[in-house]
């Protein structure tokens, strides 16, 4: 049987489908490669968020195309780009063969049946399903990790994004079938869930009509052999008083929240259509602060349409005054299809560029003087590999691939997926260093 490789871009979300459409093509006989290089068949599961990371799909997918000079035969995009620029793709990109949206995914075999008969496939406009239930997964990150997809798709309508154009509505999954999941991923042997959606806060209002993530969190904590529960993308205006209460009292929910803020000034949040303001923002940031050890992870935008020296000084105070543990910043990417697109003025690159590297700077100090206060203190560390003869791994306060790691010193004999408790020694900006 053919060997098929594929290679997923962008968020987790689509980690999770890559892992589903692997699962897909094991049950139809096909046999799963790591190396592109022995891939009969080669999927790209493409980002088409921002700017960069459609640059980065579509130089993967020419890059990838080179291969059929050799082994490779066939070249497959699914994912966000494919669901967003669909019939262009297909036409500008001779080297596909196939293009697949987010809705589409489960028909993989059928795609790579169709196309090994000479056709070229185009399969999309189906981003409102939901496609969770049924299918199993082949996990593609270590097995003490995994992620759990809760819900589907976005109805937050925020001018900057083309999310709800491509990955559909909001839709919650039904409770008891995440925690099926989330049974099985433990049997595998994942020690630590990561909750995903597009927006986890909402998790509920669909399909019960109300917030059910306290609920959620619960019920997830009490599966026995799960260690750690972790929450990404959490929306401000729906971080409630129960929410907090919940990762507050749960000893298995990392004291941990990953939560874009996006901005802090009140006119660039309206023109944003963010549903909150900044009196809200503090609101949930005080309600969250109240959590003992709390870690909280944002993300910010600069170069929003508009945006002012005053609005942009005002974030850059407020990044000061909160003190948050981790920060990313972005530029704003102007997107076809959004309403930011049509908003005037549009800031010029070089001053979106200098903004980002002045809040990246204020940030490198805030985080070095955080991981300063930790030297002298212990900290569980779940060891994650073995490099240049030190340990690595991550503390509760880091997120897989996106925080910093925390290097153990050790005599002793660990292997990925050991829990230990270290000594920080030293600190960097990012990164600490411990002794077990």
């Amino acid at each position: 049987m053919k060997n098929v490789g594929i290679i997923s871009l962008g968020c987790p979300k689509n980690t999770v489908d890559s892992e589903k459409m692997l699962a897909i093509l094991k049950e139809k006989g096909y046999n799963i490669v790591n190396d592109k290089n022995k891939a009969d068949i080669l999927i790209i599961n493409t980002c088409g968020f921002i700017e960069d990371a459609k640059r980065e799909s579509i130089e993967y997918i020419i890059e990838m195309g080179k291969l059929k000079n050799r082994r490779l035969k066939y070249l497959i995009a699914t994912g966000c780009l494919s669901e967003r620029y669909n019939k262009e793709l297909l036409k500008e990109l001779p080297e596909l063969d196939a293009v697949i949206g987010t809705g589409d995914f489960p028909k993989i075999a059928e795609v790579i049946e169709e196309i090994e008969k000479g056709k070229t496939v185009l399969e999309y406009g189906h981003a409102n399903l939901l496609n969770d239930e049924g299918i199993q997964r082949i996990l593609t990150t270590p097995n003490y990790y995994a992620y759990l997809k809760i819900a589907e798709g976005c109805s937050n309508a925020c001018s900057f994004c083309i999310i709800p154009k491509i990955r559909g509505r909001y839709r919650s999954r039904k409770m008891e079938d995440i925690l099926r999941e989330a049974e099985e991923l433990v049997k595998k042997g994942a020690k630590e869930l990561i909750l995903i959606a597009q927006d986890t806060t909402k998790y509920g209002v669909d399909v019960y009509k109300k917030f059910m993530l306290p609920q959620l969190l619960k019920e997830i904590s009490k599966i026995d052999g799960l260690k750690w529960i972790r929450l990404l993308y959490a929306y401000p205006d729906s971080v409630t008083e129960e929410l907090v209460e919940e990762i507050k009292n749960n000893e298995k929910i990392v004291k941990y929240i990953d939560i874009p803020l996006q901005h802090s000034h009140d006119e660039v949040l309206k023109r944003m259509n963010r549903n909150t303001n900044r009196q809200k923002i503090e609101e949930v940031i005080s309600r969250l602060r109240s959590i003992p050890n709390m870690v909280i992870r944002t993300t910010f935008m600069v170069g929003f349409p508009g945006e002012t020296e005053e609005e942009f000084e005002d974030l850059k105070q407020f990044i000061k005054e909160k003190r948050f543990e981790r920060v990313g910043v972005f530029t704003y990417s102007r997107e076809e299809g959004t309403k930011s697109y049509y908003m005037k003025p549009q800031i010029k690159k070089s001053v979106k560029i200098k903004r980002q590297q002045e809040l990246m700077e204020i940030q490198k100090e805030i985080s070095y003087q955080h991981n300063l206060s930790k030297v002298g203190k212990q900290l569980e560390v779940l060891i994650e590999g073995f490099e240049d003869g030190i340990y690595y791994g991550r503390s509760y306060m880091d997120a897989p691939e996106i925080d910093g790691v925390v290097y153990v010193k050790s005599n002793k004999k660990l292997k990925a997926g050991d829990f230990v408790v270290a000594t920080i020694t030293d600190a960097y900006e990012y990164d600490l260093v411990g002794e077990y």
